[in-house]
């Protein structure tokens, strides 16, 4: 059985992140740590701006059986990341316009409006080098990089953002200020 409070959470803010372009139709995921064993997160079919109960399944951190099948192709990054840090909550990945398309251009975001400079200062582009590879290495490099960031955030070159936090309200706020920040940015940079 679902938890159908957390299902309503996570497909309140999904809805809400699909508008901000965090996600796209079927691309990115969203998770909640349940217990832990479990964690919440949507199938690898999901609809962003549909999500209902059955669009989001349980899994245990340590026993893959045949949900891991119908989850997310990014749910063993997200076990990961629960496994080895633990003030995690609440995980996201998105393909936030302005944020991945920034990467092409740049290593790192250097924040000029309040709101980023105050909350992230700068933020490392990490090069995922080969794409042909990313997806038997990722988990790895994601959970060892968030672990020893500050940020709670990791923008890599191309692919996307992964956010993660213990309160689902601190998560959806620096998703929102990266985009923002970066959709500044890029507005700066067409006027010179």
């Amino acid at each position: 059985m679902v938890d159908k409070k957390t299902v309503k959470l996570l497909s309140d803010l999904s809805l809400t992140m699909f508008r901000k372009n965090f996600f796209g139709i079927y691309h990115g995921a969203i998770s909640a740590k349940l217990d832990h064993n479990t964690f919440l997160i949507n199938t690898a079919d999901a609809i962003f701006d549909e999500m209902n109960e059955k669009y989001f399944c349980e899994l245990n951190m340590y026993q893959k059986d045949y949900r891991w099948k119908i989850a997310s192709i990014e749910s063993a990054i997200h076990a990961s990341i629960y496994t080895h840090i633990h003030e995690a909550k609440y995980i996201a990945f998105g393909v936030p316009i302005y944020a991945t398309a920034y990467t092409f251009e740049h290593d790192k975001i250097i924040f000029n409006d309040y709101f980023g400079k105050t909350t992230f200062g700068e933020i490392d582009i990490i090069d995922p080098g080969s794409y042909s590879t990313w997806y038997d290495r990722n988990a790895l490099e994601i959970t060892k990089y968030l672990k020893e960031s500050n940020s709670h955030v990791m923008v890599i070159k191309g692919i996307g953002t992964y956010v993660y936090d213990r309160d689902i309200n601190e998560l959806v706020k620096k998703v929102a200020i990266l985009e923002n920040s970066c959709r500044l940015l890029s507005i700066k940079s067409s006027f010179h």
